[in-house]
């Protein structure tokens, strides 16, 4: 086995930095648009209809107990055969991050929605009474009162999903999707296995780094918002 060396890890940071964009847009688009999906079935278990809340709360369950690994592995190769043979159109050229981004949206919807379930369940319900008496209609009630108070009570549980979403990305050089993990899988390989330890050692300090910033600004967010709904003193 070969010496620990510290200065590959200072010489790898940057060879793997420039790939960091490729993981933070993933993880970017694939926590709006599991917010977008997860709004969907956090109102389908809220709903009065109770197969509705049935099948909320089995889509949850479902993705709840599905690896990340596992759900990107179902998308890259089952949806093109799938499209093979349903539709008869070919989809083994597109790119990989497409596959990535749908598995991680299906996954992460299930968390996404018992986030908002919760948060929505924690603004009484005399807001949209109080406003409506207030001559509110309900679209206003929705976003200049709801909302705000969702959002508040939804913060800290919404960052901790989307840095989950984040390393869990991480799983997307399995199936050949080159970012921040995947080039230094490919350092790696094109060093025939040397100094494998300190390539993996730069990336994981630039993940460290990377959740370090994210998690002070949510700690800042979550202190102006709750400084939002103080209640003053008397």
């Amino acid at each position: 086995m070969r010496q620990f060396d510290p200065k590959t890890i200072l010489t790898t940071i940057p060879v793997l930095f420039p790939y960091l964009w490729i993981t933070l847009a993933i993880a970017l688009a694939c926590t709006v648009f599991s917010l977008l999906l997860g709004s969907l079935v956090a109102a389908a278990k809220l709903s009065r209809h109770g197969w509705l809340r049935k099948a909320g709360a089995l889509y949850t369950g479902l993705m709840r107990c599905t690896p990340s690994l596992v759900m990107m592995f179902l998308i890259y190769y089952g949806v093109p055969k799938l499209s093979l043979e349903v539709f008869h159109k070919s989809i083994d050229d597109w790119p990989r991050g497409i596959f990535v981004g749908t598995a991680l949206i299906i996954l992460f919807s299930a968390p996404m929605s018992e986030v908002i379930r919760s948060a929505w369940l924690a603004v009484p319900a005399g807001q949209f009474e109080a406003a409506a008496a207030a001559g509110f209609s309900r679209p206003d009630t929705l976003f200049r009162i709801i909302i705000p108070q969702m959002w508040s009570v939804a913060l800290p549980n919404l960052g901790s999903t989307a840095i989950t979403l984040l390393k869990e990305g991480a799983n997307a050089f399995t199936i050949g999707f080159i970012d921040l993990i995947g080039k230094a899988n490919l350092v790696v390989s094109n060093n025939l296995g040397a100094h494998s330890r300190e390539i993996y050692l730069a990336a994981a300090l630039i993940y460290w780094a990377v959740t370090f910033v994210l998690e002070r600004l949510l700690a800042k967010a979550e202190a102006i918002s709750a400084r939002g709904r103080r209640e003053p003193q008397t």
